[in-house]
């Protein structure tokens, strides 16, 4: 048990060192001194108060991305919808803060959540019923609604509800009554708790509850999980919303928290949905390996905003790290059956017989 962990832990941190490796080698190559320009990434996102708190507000939707993809990846099920299913949320959150007008910011912040809620569990609902009751690709599914709710987004912010005052396509700004405001002098804002909170909930609910028990069990053998009374087909269903709900939380408090107005470029690029897949991976789909990794990728988003300010290196180095993680993250380098490493250390055993 101890060696399936310490691989697992290995097989996040090596695709970590040699992306780090290779980008110094660029660094060098473009002129500079990688250790000097990582130590400006590093102080600046996690050494200094505005840059921690900085990180930890980046962090807050990547932790529940990373958690709601994990959430269904345990149980076999490939809800590659996360992005669609977060912007429709946060969409919907910006239209009601920003047209429905509420005294109570307390109230109006918890309706703009409900909506974003309800908004992303309803676009969920599409694969996960296309899945449990036709057996249709979810994975197919997902993807192509991802682009399909993109372009709906798009026409709906370029027209119906653009906003006439701004000189680009953009949605009205949510009022103030729905915004979450700077918390005194940090750049981090109450969202990064909420987000926290739903994480923590996600987690014990995966590792602690007769659900979290059940997608372990479909995860690894659905038909036996069917045969044993499981319900499949309920579980997909329940998988899938659950997962939409927590896209819906990442979206809607990305809204009130970070941009206010929908744009096209709301949810960055590649996304937040899909940063929320790296940070999965990086994770090995673990509570404690999501969190840690959400930070850290949050960290390099931090860092990145600051490399240009202090050094000679473009901060798109950060986005060629990233790329390496991607690539290395493909590798199973300490796997059992697949592992370079492994391939090697029998391809040795298997010459020195040959030579004995």
């Amino acid at each position: 048990m101890r060696n399936h962990i310490g691989k697992k832990i290995l097989n996040s941190i090596l695709p970590v060192i040699l992306a780090f490796f290779i980008g110094g080698i660029i660094i060098t190559a473009l002129g500079s001194n990688p250790f000097e320009v990582y130590g400006v990434m590093i102080r600046k996102s996690l050494l200094e108060m505005k840059g921690i708190t900085r990180t930890l507000q980046l962090a807050s939707p990547l932790l529940l991305t990373g958690i709601a993809i994990s959430l269904c990846f345990k149980a076999n099920i490939f809800n590659m919808g996360i992005e669609g299913q977060l912007v429709f949320g946060g969409f919907m959150a910006g239209i009601f803060g920003s047209y429905v007008t509420i005294p109570n910011p307390f109230l109006h912040i918890i309706l703009c959540f409900a909506v974003g809620i309800a908004c992303a569990m309803v676009f969920a609902l599409i694969p996960a019923v296309l899945r449990a009751y036709y057996h249709v690709d979810e994975m197919v599914v997902t993807l192509v609604l991802n682009y399909a709710m993109a372009k709906i987004l798009e026409y709906l912010s370029s027209s119906v509800f653009r906003d006439a005052g701004s000189g680009y396509v953009c949605t009205p700004a949510v009022q103030k009554t729905a915004k979450f405001f700077l918390l005194g002098k940090t750049k981090m804002t109450a969202f990064f708790f909420v987000a926290f909170a739903v994480f923590i909930i996600v987690s014990f609910i995966m590792t602690r509850t007769k659900l979290g028990y059940s997608i372990d069990a479909l995860g690894k053998n659905p038909d036996f999980a069917e045969a044993t009374g499981l319900r499949s087909r309920q579980k997909v269903m329940t998988l899938m919303m659950l997962s939409g709900a927590v896209s819906g939380i990442a979206g809607t408090g990305w809204m009130l928290a970070e941009k206010t107005f929908y744009t096209l470029d709301f949810s960055g690029s590649p996304g937040l949905g899909w940063d929320g897949m790296l940070i999965a991976l990086l994770g090995r789909h673990s509570p404690v390996g999501i969190f840690i990794a959400a930070i850290f990728y949050s960290a390099l988003k931090t860092g990145s905003e600051k490399i240009g300010l202090y050094t000679d290196v473009p901060n798109e180095i950060v986005s060629v790290i990233q790329g390496l993680m991607i690539l290395f993250l493909s590798i199973p380098f300490l796997d059992e059956r697949f592992g370079f490493f492994e391939k090697m250390k029998q391809k040795r055993g298997t010459e020195k017989e040959g030579r004995s």
